[in-house]
């Protein structure tokens, strides 16, 4: 303190911090007072600023505290060290945003910098991924990123999807396969046809989600905002009473202890803590959630999810695989000579079930059709070698006088009881088949379904299906409540129904039939393998379209709106202490006063411990 110009040097230190690196905050606070009101940038720019201005008045007279008997204190460090304790304050905040966005990172460096387009006539060309367009032709040889959604092509491969799914095991892709951007492939080697480039892509989707979902605010923040509008101004007045008081009544030196006691109320009250609460939790949330394959758009549907009682689960691509697969065949008397007959009508209809059909027959040898006839509702007919062949229901054979032997009947009746799609094959006088489809259960639904109900939530099943179908699938995920042959307008009733009843809903689709529903929905949960509107439209989406991350989804809300209480408490128990020991209220007692650059050490502190309580979140198991 005894240096030669001290306060010149510490003036020369200190203005650089405060003018050029804490330009911000005053820029801010001025933007704020045109509009008649005050923020947190508000309380910085007054303490540093009021601490910046006494220093420099007293550097330059000293005279006037000297004529008084009293030393021209300078404190051009508190206003420098608070301002460097804010900045880093908000650089924690930045990292624990970074921090939370490693997975993001982690999937934007997914994407390779160049693809192998194969031209017409087999000529390949390594590109610049930006030059692909949907429709061209790209090779994937072993161990190469894939750099667009699109369809295989040609040859086949085993494909790591753990960025999609979250499943460890590679998957087998083969002719007409789906492939997504980012997925890494193993060991073979294939050709696919680009279906979505650019931003259109699964991964450049994720991507652009969870930058929404991070910059969104919780209801809580909302809250948090409204108390910073009336916490700053009632902090302004504590400021000026404490200086008015100590001028009163602090004696000679009372006017210096004000003005001190002013800038430590200031500092110490600044409350950087309140305003990275909620931002760092959800943040951390959001990102904890995008590592385990749960989507989460905004930060409301991450706070309420763990309020949700009432889930309802669409059935077809949700519950079910939605695709519908052949799962028994009988032919009369185990015949089975005429499976080139059954392949050869069902490739001309264009009906999904017969395409599952065909499917599951396999390269078999397909024969000349002719006078090929689909018949709405019935099924469909066809000439193959100078007979007429019949593939539909039971009324379509009815209809046209066909025998069917009491062993495909019983057969049948067995199907039907398990709510089995039954469909005929015949010639002009018998049915030669019968063949069994349905849509097949997702191997986690019947567990996700305990785990949600262990939770105390209801769970519901819509369905556009018929009644004996969704009875049959309730009953074997386990879901007592359930409607059948329900629209898409009244899906979104029920919801409706069940919000007045005061239930907090969550909706659970995959289809743009679904997505009404899902936006009356207090928390909408789109699967990731469904339309692209359903996920355009709910505030979550499930990458893998497995239900056993709802109850994660609901468990990560919980852990995160813990967090957003823990570290609301501890910034407003430390405001509460602070502010009064600041203004000097422990001076008459024994005699303690507060110095404006270790308050604004503990405010910084208190903004650490907030940004480390919410990286908590991350080592969460879910």
């Amino acid at each position: 303190m005894n240096i030669p110009y001290v306060n010149y040097i510490m003036w020369a230190l200190a203005t650089p911090v405060v003018l050029i690196f804490g330009k911000q905050f005053f820029i801010n606070a001025w933007k704020q007072t045109k509009h008649g009101s005050a923020n947190m940038d508000t309380l910085v720019a007054l303490s540093t600023g009021v601490a910046y201005i006494f220093s420099v008045f007293n550097t330059l007279y000293p005279r006037y505290w000297h004529s008084k008997g009293l030393h021209a204190h300078v404190y051009f460090e508190a206003a420098a060290v608070v301002i460097a304790f804010i900045l880093l304050g908000k650089m924690l905040e930045e990292r624990a945003k970074g921090n939370t966005s490693s997975a993001i990172k982690k999937l934007m460096g997914l994407q390779p910098k160049t693809v192998t387009v194969v031209h017409e006539g087999g000529h390949q060309m390594e590109m610049p991924i930006a030059s692909v367009k949907a429709g061209n032709t790209l090779l994937v040889k072993p161990g190469e990123k894939i750099a667009v959604d699109g369809t295989v092509s040609s040859g086949n491969s085993f494909i790591d999807e753990s960025m999609i799914s979250g499943e460890p095991i590679a998957v087998e892709k083969k002719q007409g396969d789906k492939v997504f951007a980012g997925t890494i492939n193993q060991k073979g080697s294939f050709q696919f046809t680009a279906d979505k480039v650019g931003g259109d892509t699964v991964l450049a989707q994720i991507i652009k989600m969870v930058q929404q979902a991070q910059g969104s605010k919780a209801p809580v923040q909302k809250f948090v905002d409204k108390i910073a509008g009336i916490f700053v101004p009632i902090v302004i007045l504590i400021a000026i009473l404490s200086l008015i008081t100590w001028v009163l009544l602090g004696g000679e030196s009372g006017f210096t202890q004000g003005l001190l006691a002013m800038v430590t109320v200031l500092v110490i009250a600044c409350p950087c803590a309140l305003g990275l609460a909620t931002p760092t939790a959800i943040m951390a949330g959001v990102g904890k959630g995008a590592e385990n394959g749960i989507l989460i758009k905004d930060a409301e549907s991450l706070e309420l999810a763990k309020k949700v009682n009432a889930i309802i689960l669409d059935k077809t691509g949700t519950i079910t695989e939605g695709k519908p697969v052949v799962t028994d065949i009988v032919w009369i008397n185990n015949d089975t000579s005429k499976v080139n007959e059954l392949a050869s009508l069902e490739k001309q209809s264009e009906h999904p079930l017969a395409e599952a059909v065909v499917k599951h027959l396999g390269n078999v040898h397909l024969l000349p059709v002719h006078h090929f006839q689909s018949i709405t509702g019935f099924g469909a007919q066809a000439h193959i070698r100078d007979s007429i062949y019949y593939a539909g229901n039971a009324a379509l054979l009815k209809e046209n006088n066909i025998s069917i032997a009491p062993q495909l009947e019983s057969s049948a009746t067995k199907w039907l009881s398990e709510a089995k799609t039954v469909i005929y094959f015949a010639d002009e006088k018998q049915a030669l088949a019968v063949i069994a489809i349905a849509d097949k259960i997702k191997d986690t639904s019947i567990q996700a379904v305990k785990n949600l109900q262990a939770a105390g939530i209801d769970v519901y099943m819509l369905t556009g299906d018929n009644q004996a179908t969704a009875k049959a699938i309730a009953a074997q995920v386990g879901i007592s409540h359930y409607k059948a042959e329900v629209l898409p307008a009244h899906k979104a009733d029920f919801v409706k129904d069940l919000q007045q009843q005061g239930k907090i809903v969550a909706m659970v689709g995959d289809g743009i039939n679904d997505s009404n529903a899902l936006a009356q929905a207090d928390v909408s949960i789109a699967m990731g393998k469904g339309s692209d509107i359903a996920m355009d439209v709910a505030k979550m989406t499930i990458i893998s379209s497995d239900l056993s991350k709802i109850p994660q989804a609901i468990k990560l809300s919980k852990y995160t709106v813990t967090a957003i209480r823990q570290n609301l408490f501890w910034a407003f128990i430390y405001n509460l202490i602070g502010i009064p020991i600041a203004a000097g209220i422990l001076y008459p007692i024994n005699g303690f006063l507060l110095n404006p650059m270790i308050a604004g050490a503990a405010m910084a502190l208190s903004s650490v411990s907030v940004v480390t309580n919410s990286l908590r979140l991350r080592s969460k198991k879910l």
